[in-house]
């Protein structure tokens, strides 16, 4: 996904929500290796209601400070759910799979779904960029719109994960593994995977729950559902193109969505996307239907 773009496609965002804003930026270059993207949402939500922001995580760890917390949250294998009410902002930084046990100093299986006080990984660094990300963008989040706060934010991210740099050889390896099962939609099985970086099958599976927590089949079933979500919203697919239909011409059919995602037959596609997200396919295409 890129940093820019309009929704994650991750983010099974309701349309009729219009409670909170997210804005995105890319990392600096020499972070490249740690950090994939920050992002910042601010919301306002009414007195006495709520709303439920449900992500299909990528598969990566993530540092998360708001006014009221700091936390380093593990890969999330399910739909991650967060509750917004009254005013509010938050500062996050998506890390890079090589990323995770740089930070913890663990194997990232250990932290499969897991969260912890930033300040408990990272000491007085954790507690150093949290008090100032607050600093910068207020506690009222006043200041949580302005990009150049979130640029100065992103400066202390940089000092925040300095001592992890330079990333090792796995961890360049693991970033680019997942680059690329991310990116290549024709990547369908393991066996592809292992090929084109010349690992063996336990070598590779043990990459993967070192480094990510979480294996290599899991990793292109996540890029399969993230191109339904997108796919069913009218969004980008895994290449970057719009999929969203002409005027006047009819979306594909379901059949055809599942075909054109590697499933065998709709029936598979249905029962992932119902098990990642509680929605079939046409609802979750319902959702989005203008």
């Amino acid at each position: 996904m890129k940093p820019d773009s309009p929704i994650a496609r991750a983010h099974l965002v309701d349309p009729a929500d219009t409670s909170h804003a997210i804005a995105r930026l890319p990392a600096q270059p020499d972070l490249a290796d740690l950090v994939r993207w920050f992002w910042i949402p601010v919301w306002s939500v009414p007195d006495g209601e709520a709303r439920v922001q449900e992500v299909l995580r990528y598969p990566v760890c993530l540092v998360v400070v708001a006014p009221h917390y700091a936390r380093f949250y593990g890969v999330d294998p399910g739909l991650s759910r967060t509750t917004l009410t009254g005013d509010g902002w938050a500062f996050g930084l998506a890390l890079q799979p090589a990323a995770g046990s740089l930070l913890t100093g663990a194997p990232m299986d250990a932290w499969r779904g897991t969260t912890a006080e930033l300040a408990d990984i990272l000491g007085s660094r954790g507690a150093v960029f949290t008090a100032r990300v607050r600093a910068l963008l207020g506690a009222s989040g006043a200041a949580a719109t302005d990009p150049a706060v979130h640029r100065e934010a992103a400066e202390a991210a940089r000092e925040l994960l300095a001592p992890a740099l330079p990333v090792d050889e796995e961890g360049r390896l693991v970033n680019a593994l997942v680059e690329w099962v991310e990116t290549t939609p024709e990547v369908l099985r393991v066996e592809q995977i292992r090929e084109r970086f010349d690992l063996t099958e336990r070598g590779l599976q043990r990459l993967c729950q070192r480094r990510i927590g979480l294996g290599p089949k899991w990793l292109i079933q996540r890029r399969r559902l993230h191109e339904a979500v997108g796919v069913l919203r009218g969004g980008a697919t895994g290449t970057g193109t719009r999929t969203g239909t002409p005027d006047g011409e009819a979306p594909p059919s379901l059949a055809d969505v599942a075909s054109s995602l590697g499933y065998a037959d709709q029936a598979h596609f249905t029962r992932d996307l119902r098990a990642a997200t509680g929605m079939t396919p046409g609802q979750l295409a319902a959702r989005y239907r203008v």
